[in-house]
Formats: C-alpha cells, structure tokens, sequence
C-alpha cells in the first residue's frame, strides 16, 4: 500500500511539472478584447500588450438627416495597429485595433452629417468620436 502511494503521489508531481508548458498558449488564448461604441465617447481604458480594443459606432438619424462615421484611426499606430476595419453602408464604421507597443493612443472618428429627407440641412458641426487606450 505504501508504494502505490508513493508510486501516485510521484505521478501526481511529475504530471504537475508538465503544466506550465502549456501556459504561454492558454495564456495567449485568453487575451481580452475591449469593446467601446458610441456611448464610451471621452473613455479612457486600460489594456496590456497584445490585447485588442474593438471599436463599433453606429450611424444616427433625426430631422431629415443622418450621421455617419469614417474609419476609426489610431493617433499612434505604433502603439495601437490597426488590424482591420471599416465601414457599412448604414453609416456605421468600425475597426479592431491590437497593442503593440507600452504607450498611449487615441482613438479618433469623426462623423459626418448627410441629409436625408427633401428640405433639410446638415449643421455646419461635426462630432469626433475618441477614446484613451493605455498600455501598460
């Protein structure tokens, strides 16, 4: 009975010892994403290297007229590159951006106005959308 257990207990820590191999990709695996819309205007977040930050904005409509988004860019690529983005034809834009370098970044969009009903007028304003991404 003593040796099973010894023989177990040896198993059971040799098993142990081969973890930490596998670390680095669950590690990896489990990078998080941060996601920011319209409402995180002015926002400034927290992210660590290699970690994503997703930017999706919707387009809004009132008054005959429609505000749409260009692509969002990242003030200091080297910092935040971007990986892809876009736009739809709804007006909204989006874009994922990845932590490459310790720093920090703003995320910038700006909107534009297009009328959409007969009769109306786009304000001679726009709105820049922007965010803070830390590095640490």
């Amino acid at each position: 009975m003593f040796g099973r257990t010894v023989l177990a207990a040896t198993a059971l820590a040799t098993s142990a010892l081969t973890v930490p191999a596998a670390l680095p990709h669950a590690h990896a695996a489990a990078r998080r994403v941060v996601k920011l819309s319209n409402a995180d205007n002015g926002r400034t977040v927290f992210v660590t290297l290699g970690e994503k930050v997703e930017v999706k904005l919707k387009a809004t409509s009132g008054n005959g007229v429609k505000w749409v988004w260009d692509v969002p860019v990242a003030s200091a690529p080297h910092v935040l590159r971007r990986v892809s983005g876009g736009t739809a034809p709804s007006g909204d834009a989006r874009a994922t951006f990845r932590a490459e370098e310790l720093g920090r970044s703003t995320i910038i969009a700006p909107s534009r106005c297009v009328v959409t009903a007969p009769g109306h007028v786009c304000p001679r304003l726009g709105v820049l959308w922007r965010a803070t991404v830390d590095v640490l």
